[in-house]
């Protein structure tokens, strides 16, 4: 790693502005306000929308609770945002799909936004049911089966957590190869790089968001890998916690009803995981000392997948968009 990729000292602040990579533009998340920029046919195109935020004493705001809600809050808006990118973007050789049969019946049964909001949630559910399946439950299954040799229940969760790795790795090594994906992940590198030069407090011009290191520690990417790393601990805790609770349970080891109640209160866990991991990004981002820069190395280094460097116009783009987010009031965006 260069000399500039791991430089914290230009760091003047951190702000709680980040955004997400959109189809030939991105996403930009402020205090007050959400933007989404992108580039089309006719130019850069800008939509600002004030951002829903609960009450100061809202249950919502709560640690472990607004975890779980920033988490789902994040995955609803990006998922829009991804959408309307998607309508927003040129289509190739200027011909557009002609909707399904069964879209248009939708749409006609629902309403135009009932049916946005439709395919919204269904994005949104299939996303995170793809995720839990391919990062969880498949693990859980396979891990399950090596209770036949291995007793230690330490043991089965340490081998569920080096499958969910490699899986995890590997998902991430392909995606990152696919030739769709890369002007995705260069649009991710002029978020990091922008947010890096906010953070600078440079003037935010193009030359100087050039400059920038891509990788950033409070990373989706990197929230995601402490998802990964975390269930294993606390998959380990909590399951030998039930065991010493429930004896019988115990006794049951190898069987298939035993692996199944296993695997359905270990999926209960996720959204522990999902908040504590949360807590911990919130800690990393307000702090920098030796503990936390161990603690965020593993995470940019996988963003070296997923990030590219972007070109100009691209860097255009996030500048704009992180413009649009600004609080009126200096500083009321640090972290």
């Amino acid at each position: 790693m260069s000399k500039n990729e791991n430089c914290n000292s230009c760091e003047k602040f951190k702000t709680m502005i980040g955004g997400q990579a959109l189809i030939e533009g991105i996403l930009m998340r402020g205090p007050e306000k959400d933007a989404i920029a992108c580039r089309t046919k006719d130019g850069l195109n800008i939509e600002v929308s004030d951002r829903r935020i609960p009450a100061e004493k809202s249950p919502l705001r709560w640690p472990l609770i607004r975890g779980v809600y920033n988490f789902f809050d994040a995955q609803i808006t990006g998922v829009k945002a991804l959408m309307h990118s998607a309508d927003l973007s040129p289509e190739e050789d200027g011909v557009s799909e002609e909707p399904s049969k069964f879209d248009k019946w939708l749409e006609s049964k629902l309403g135009n936004e009932r049916f946005q909001k439709f395919l919204v949630s269904m994005a949104v559910v299939m996303g995170m049911g793809l995720s839990i399946l391919l990062f969880f439950l498949i693990p859980m299954v396979v891990g399950g089966f090596f209770d036949r040799w291995i007793q230690s229940n330490i043991g089965i969760n340490l081998i569920e957590g080096l499958i969910r790795m490699i899986i995890f790795m590997a998902y991430m090594v392909l995606i990152s190869r696919m030739k769709e994906m890369k002007r995705l992940f260069s649009y991710h590198g002029a978020e990091h790089k922008t947010i890096r030069c906010y953070e600078a407090q440079l003037p935010l011009t193009v030359e100087n968001v050039r400059k920038q290191t891509r990788l950033h520690p409070r990373c989706g990417t990197s929230f995601l890998l402490v998802v990964m790393i975390l269930s294993i601990l606390v998959f380990s805790v909590a399951s030998s916690i039930l065991l010493g609770l429930v004896p019988d349970l115990a006794a049951m080891q190898g069987s298939f009803l035993y692996r199944l109640i296993m695997v359905l209160f270990k999926l209960l866990l996720i959204p522990l995981v999902v908040s504590i991991s949360y807590e911990m990004n919130r800690w990393v981002g307000r702090n920098d000392n030796w503990l936390t820069r161990i603690v965020t190395a593993p995470g940019l280094w996988m963003q070296h997948l997923t990030t590219n460097e972007p070109d100009d116009d691209m860097i255009e783009v996030a500048i704009a968009a992180v413009n649009a987010v600004l609080p009126e009031k200096e500083g009321s965006d640090a972290w």
